[in-house]
């Protein structure tokens, strides 16, 4: 059985507010979002970009980070993000 990749990321929407969740598909969970049938709080911030993301070898571990990312405070997430953008790197579990 062919093993998933999980991912917690962070989309930066339209309105320039932050939406945090997970996916087994990064590409597939943004056009989602951009087509308007994700996250109901993504719908009417549309376009979506994603600004940060974290992979992981199960759901259970992006779906623990998922919660924590969303405890943190906006200069928190910022500060994940400006680590993700500087380097092009991402963190992986």
């Amino acid at each position: 059985m062919e093993k998933k990749e999980n991912y917690t990321y962070i989309v930066k929407c339209s309105d320039g507010t932050l939406y945090t969740g997970w996916t087994t598909s990064l590409e597939h969970r943004i056009a989602v979002h951009n087509n308007g049938k994700g996250a109901k709080y993504t719908r009417s911030r549309r376009p979506v970009e994603l600004v940060y993301y974290e992979s992981f070898d199960t759901k259970r571990k992006a779906m623990q980070r998922e919660a924590a990312i969303k405890r943190m405070k906006r200069g928190e997430k910022e500060r994940l993000m400006r680590g993700f953008v500087d380097t092009g790197t991402h963190r992986s579990a």
